[in-house]
């Protein structure tokens, strides 16, 4: 074993430190080293690098990089949401990388429930959209205190979804969007996107991979038997991105592939690879074509209850995510041009969170669920019905004077349930850049004495618009069926309509 110093290509004045134990930790396509504090990785490309592929590693560690430190929630991008590089070395000949090591968090603390084999091991997703591992019953089923529950895995989608944007708004690609690359832990609601030094800059650097099984695009597959060179070629790009993305929500979400059905297009399995997730390939919860439906008696026992749409459809996602869904996997699956971007999906998150009620049954695995629009709701996930009256917030945003438009968004009231900023007003934006100010609440949802009430803690404005009285700072008001609440009088403020169900 011996430490070995190597110097920074991009600032010579740099350098690092690495632990040869003559045992590497191997990647697909690198050799990664720990440093003695175990601040970071040196990670060296076992190939080595021509011209085109050294600049894009530089303009990766520098250029980009200097991007997103001068733009707005550089921290929240470079400590929670990417793995980013920031230096490049050689050695030998190999280029290497230095990366930030991954947060403890990421790390499993306990592993399987039967032994602790992988106590130790990284989170990558993987573990977390396939359902045997969540199945007790599974000889290697993860611990249950690891898996986190149903609202933890909308919250890594969107931390996926703003990563996606903003690699797409700097013009870059992943490339290689899958769940291997991406590191999760359903605990803290954490997501953290990996392998950055592969990243596609369309038009200058082609990719080194066309991707991972399960999330390359069908176009990428249909056309992967073409030369390099030919024009027909679609190789990884901003818009297979958009593929794997929702791939990747749909597996978190719904714990099963979107693609993967009963169908079986050619008896040799390479080919039938190629055909259903490429030029073939259809949605397994089409509305109207069911050529690919999930065959429920091919199932392994473990997966069952997710497997089988019938059981868990993806409608249980709510209104916002069904839509995108369709838009993904029907409208957009063989026209790239028709996929929703990283924005939509993020913004379809936060919507659908706000319809997220809890399940009133403390055994649920999954503790929260979609308000599915019923008069008489119930989790989906366990059959618990909801007890008592629900509130339906309508919010409706001031257009100008006395003028309320409908806003398509849509607050479903829970005990003790917080009222934020970005409910109050179009102003606010619920993104990375929210300040600590605005993430602080203004107000609460409350059952108190047998009635639905809204505590105003910091609201100047808000005013019972049906009885025509303000509703100062430290009081509260009943939330009444037809109850109409103003939250603000400013341009773009919101006024809440509330619709009492399940009487």
């Amino acid at each position: 074993m011996s430490v070995i110093r190597v110097n920074s290509i991009i600032d010579n004045t740099k350098s690092y430190e690495y632990i040869d134990d003559g045992n590497p930790k191997k990647g697909g396509m690198k050799d990664v080293y720990f440093s003695p504090d175990k601040k970071y990785v040196v990670a060296f490309f076992r190939d080595s690098l021509d011209f085109n592929q050294k600049e894009r590693i530089t303009r990766i560690v520098k250029l980009y990089l200097d991007n997103i430190k001068s733009g707005t929630s550089s921290d929240y991008f470079l400590d929670d949401i990417f793995r980013w590089p920031y230096d490049a070395v050689e050695k030998d000949g190999k280029t290497g990388v230095i990366v930030p090591i991954y947060n403890s968090k990421f790390f499993f603390a306990k592993g399987y429930t039967a032994d602790e084999t992988i106590k130790g091991g990284e989170k990558v997703g993987k573990w977390f959209t396939t359902p045997s591992f969540r199945n007790k019953e599974y000889p290697l089923s993860l611990d249950k205190s690891e898996l986190g529950d149903w609202l933890s895995y909308f919250q890594i989608g969107i931390n996926i979804s703003r990563g996606v944007k903003k690699m797409h708004q700097m013009g870059l690609a992943h490339s290689d969007l899958s769940y291997n690359n991406v590191l999760v832990d359903p605990v803290s609601k954490s997501a953290a996107i990996i392998d950055i030094d592969g990243l596609v800059v369309p038009g200058l650097f082609p990719p080194d991979v066309i991707g991972t099984a399960d999330f390359i695009a069908p176009e990428v597959l249909k056309t992967k038997h073409l030369p390099l060179q030919d024009t027909n070629r679609i190789l990884p790009n901003q818009k297979t991105d958009l593929h794997a993305l929702p791939v990747l929500i749909y597996m978190y979400l719904l714990r099963r592939h979107p693609l993967r059905g009963g169908k079986i297009w050619d008896l040799d399995s390479e080919k039938d690879e190629v055909l259903s997730m490429g030029e073939k390939a259809i949605f397994i919860e089409h509305p109207t074509d069911t050529t690919n439906r999930v065959k429920v008696d091919q199932l392994k026992k473990w997966n069952l209850f997710w497997g089988d749409p019938k059981k868990i459809p993806y409608t249980v996602t709510g209104p916002y995510l069904s839509e995108l869904f369709k838009r993904a996997f029907i409208d957009g699956l063989h026209n790239p041009m028709l996929r929703p971007i990283a924005n939509e999906w993020e913004t379809a998150l936060l919507k659908t969170v706000d319809l997220i009620q809890p399940c009133n049954n403390p055994q649920c695995n999954e503790k929260w669920y979609v308000f599915d629009n019923t008069s008489q709701p119930k989790c989906p996930f366990c059959g618990t019905p909801h007890k008592g009256t629900l509130p339906v917030v309508d919010l409706y945003y001031k257009f100008k004077d006395d003028v309320w438009k409908p806003e398509n968004h849509r607050l479903m009231v829970y005990n003790n349930q917080y009222l934020f900023k970005w409910h109050v007003s179009r102003k606010v934006i619920r993104n990375e850049s929210l300040t600590d100010f605005d993430k602080k609440p203004v107000g609460y949802f409350t059952f108190y004495q047998n009635k639905w009430v809204l505590v105003n803690q910091s609201l100047p404005n808000m005013k019972d618009i049906t009885e025509n009285k303000s509703i100062p700072i430290n009081s509260m008001v009943e939330l009444t069926d037809g109850k109409k609440i103003m939250l603000s009088d400013e341009e773009g403020g919101r006024l809440m309509y509330i619709t009492l169900t399940n009487k």
